[in-house]
């Protein structure tokens, strides 16, 4: 079994168009890339998988269809996990669009 190495993770953010952040500590790298829109996701996914990420979390933006269409991206060659928001956090989460 690999050593956990190299983690990702993919968030949402108004007009962000892949921007990448690697934090490292010794052997161990964060690449962290934000998008403006979850269709943008399997792309960056793809793409971090090919760089090495063995471990790939999604932000709360995405739901089970979104996550799906990014593991179907990189044909599951890595876990994918993707937070959500409980439903006490629903008009919260809406009203940041506002």
């Amino acid at each position: 079994m690999a050593k956990f190495r190299r983690y990702g993770f993919i968030f949402i953010g108004p007009g962000l168009t892949g921007q990448e952040t690697v934090i490292e500590h010794g052997d161990f790298k964060q690449f962290t890339v934000g998008v403006s829109d979850t269709a943008d996701a399997p792309k960056v996914a793809l793409k971090m998988v090919e760089d090495g990420v063995q471990l790939l979390d999604l932000c709360g933006a995405f739901g089970p269809v979104e996550a799906a269409k990014v593991i179907e991206a990189i044909d599951g060659r890595i876990p994918v996990g993707h937070a959500s928001y409980g439903i006490g956090s629903s008009a919260a989460v809406l009203a940041l669009d506002e």
